[in-house]
C-alpha cells in the first residue's frame, strides 16, 4: 500500500557573522538551514493506517501536539493548472492575446518612442516583450553607456539577464542590484549573482538591514555630447513568467527629473552613507511614509475647505497602523475613500463615525492583481502614483521601495479609468466588510461587468486608436 504526505519546514534562517566570508557565501550557507529546519506542518492522506502514521511521526520526530493534518490523497493543486480542459469550452478562460503598444511600435527605436512621450504599459494585457526589447536595444545601442537594474525575482530562462550579459560583452557598464533575500527565490538569485559576476557585470547586494523591493531600471545614453537617463518604474518584477499572470504597471520616461532621481536610488543603495534628496519619488525608508501622509492630510484639508477631495487606493496589503489612522481621520473629515485590496486588510470599513466614508473591495480573477496605485483628488487636479510598496510597516520602514508620480495627463486618465472599471466589477469583486464575511458585490439591476475582461477591451481599443 502507498499513502502520500507532505512536510513543511520552517523557512526562517539566520545569516552567520563570519568576517572572512562573502555575502553570497553567507546566504548560500544560510539556505542549508532549511534542509534541517523544524517541521511546522505535516499533511497526510487521511486513509493512512494508524500504525503507519505512528511510524511516520516517529521517523519525522514530531508529536501529536504538532500541526498534523489529515487530507485527501492529492494536495499539490497547482499541478491542475496544466491539465487539459476535457469539459465544455465555457469552463475555460478564453485566451487574451497580449497587446502591442502603438506608442512603441510607431517608432524605430525604444529611445525614440520614450523621447516622444512617457509610455505606460499594463501587464499581462500588454506584451512584456516591450521591456525585454528595451533592454535588448540598450545592450546593442552604441550610444548607451551604462545600464542599471535591480533584481528581486526573474524567470528561470531570463531574457533580461541575457541582455545584461550582452551589454557587458558590447563594452557597456552594467550594474545590477540583486536582492538575495527575495523570499523563496534566494537560491535562484544567488546563482544569478554568480552568473552575472562571472560575465563581468558589477553586482551589488545593497544593505543587510533593508530588503530591496523596488522595480527600477535606468539606461544612460550619450546624446549630442550629454548623458541622458531613460528610466523604467514598475510595480512588478522583471520576470517574463509572472508578467503573463500578474497585473502590473510599467512606466517608461525620459523626464530627467524622474530619471535622475531613479539614478539616485541606485547611489543610495550602493552608498547609503551619502544623503539623497527626492523631490518627486516616494522612496522607502527615506520619505515614502511622510509623502503619503502629507497627501492624505491635504485631502482632509480640501474636504474641510469644501474643495473636491477623495482617495482611490489599490494595494495588495494594508496593515500599517499610522497610515490606517490617517485614512480613518480622512473618512471622519468627509473624504470619500475607495480601496481595492487583494490580500491582508487591517482597516475596518463602514463603521459609523469612524470609517463610514471608506469602501473596500477585493478582486480575485484569472490574473493576480499586483499593482500598487494611489490616486488623490487634489481639488480637481488628480495626483496619480504607481509604486512597488504595499501599505505595510515593513514596506515603509524596512525595505527600499519606490513610488513614482505619473505626470502625463493621458496616462493619469488611463490609470483612473482602469481603477474605475475594477470599482464597478459586478462578477469577481468581493466587499471587505466589518463582519469579515466578504460577500460578492451585489449586482442588483446593474449589468454584468468582469473588470479584467473589460480592461482588456479598453486597452485594446486604445491600441487600435479608438478613443471612444
Amino acid at each position: 500500500e502507498a499513502y502520500s504526505f507532505k512536510m513543511t519546514r520552517d523557512s526562517e534562517y539566520s545569516i552567520n557573522d563570519e568576517i572572512d566570508e562573502s555575502y553570497v557565501d553567507k546566504m548560500s550557507d544560510s539556505m542549508k538551514q532549511r534542509l534541517i529546519a523544524e517541521p511546522v506542518r505535516v499533511v497526510h492522506d487521511a486513509r493512512m493506517p494508524t500504525e503507519m502514521l505512528k511510524d511516520l511521526k516517529k521517523r519525522l520526530k514530531i508529536s501529536s501536539y504538532d500541526s498534523l493534518i489529515p487530507s485527501g490523497a492529492y494536495r499539490n493543486f497547482k499541478d491542475f493548472i496544466g491539465f487539459p480542459n476535457i469539459g465544455r469550452d465555457y469552463l475555460e478562460n478564453k485566451k487574451l492575446p497580449a497587446l502591442t503598444s502603438k506608442d512603441f511600435s510607431e517608432y524605430d527605436t525604444v529611445f525614440d518612442a520614450i523621447t516622444a512621450k512617457d509610455i505606460l504599459l499594463y501587464y499581462p494585457y500588454h506584451r512584456f516583450l516591450h521591456v525585454t526589447e528595451f533592454l535588448r536595444q540598450a545592450a546593442f545601442d552604441p550610444s548607451v553607456k551604462h545600464i542599471r537594474l535591480n533584481i528581486y525575482r526573474v524567470a528561470s530562462k531570463s531574457r533580461v539577464i541575457s541582455s545584461l550579459i550582452d551589454a557587458v560583452d558590447n563594452g557597456k557598464k552594467v550594474t545590477v542590484v540583486v536582492e538575495l533575500r527575495a523570499r523563496f527565490d534566494e537560491e535562484n538569485n544567488i546563482e544569478w549573482a554568480k552568473t552575472l559576476t562571472d560575465a563581468g557585470v558589477k553586482v551589488a547586494f545593497g544593505m543587510p538591514s533593508l530588503k530591496i523591493h523596488s522595480k527600477l531600471c535606468v539606461v544612460t545614453r550619450e546624446e549630442k555630447g550629454e548623458l541622458v537617463n531613460y528610466a523604467h518604474f514598475g510595480t512588478g518584477n522583471f520576470n517574463e513568467k509572472t508578467a503573463k499572470i500578474y497585473t502590473d504597471f510599467s512606466l517608461f520616461t525620459r523626464n530627467q527629473e524622474l530619471a535622475n532621481e531613479a539614478r539616485a536610488v541606485f547611489t543610495f543603495i550602493e552608498q547609503p552613507y551619502r544623503r539623497q534628496k527626492f523631490q518627486h519619488l516616494q522612496v522607502s525608508p527615506l520619505n515614502a511614509r511622510t509623502k503619503i501622509q502629507l497627501l492624505v492630510r491635504q485631502e482632509i484639508q480640501n474636504a474641510n475647505e469644501g474643495l473636491k477631495s477623495g482617495i482611490i487606493l489599490k494595494i495588495n496589503n494594508l496593515d500599517d497602523k499610522l497610515l490606517i489612522d490617517d485614512l480613518y481621520k480622512a473618512s471622519q473629515a468627509g473624504v470619500k475613500i475607495k480601496a481595492i485590496i487583494r490580500g491582508m486588510c487591517s482597516l475596518v470599513p463602514g463603521v459609523k463615525g469612524v470609517s463610514e466614508n471608506i469602501s473596500i473591495i477585493s478582486v480575485v480573477d484569472r490574473f493576480l492583481e499586483h499593482p500598487r496605485v494611489l490616486v488623490f483628488e487634489n481639488a480637481g487636479e488628480p495626483k496619480v502614483f504607481i509604486s512597488s510598496a504595499d501599505w505595510m510597516t515593513r514596506n515603509m520602514d524596512f525595505r527600499i521601495e519606490v513610488g513614482c508620480p505619473i505626470y502625463d495627463t493621458d496616462l493619469k486618465a488611463k490609470v483612473i479609468d482602469i481603477l474605475n472599471l475594477q470599482l464597478r466589477d459586478t462578477l469577481k469583486a468581493r466587499v471587505i466588510n466589518e463582519k469579515q464575511t466578504n460577500p460578492y458585490v451585489a449586482r442588483g439591476n446593474r449589468k454584468k461587468l468582469r473588470s479584467q475582461i473589460e480592461t482588456y477591451k479598453y486597452l485594446k481599443a486604445i491600441e487600435k486608436g479608438d478613443n471612444a
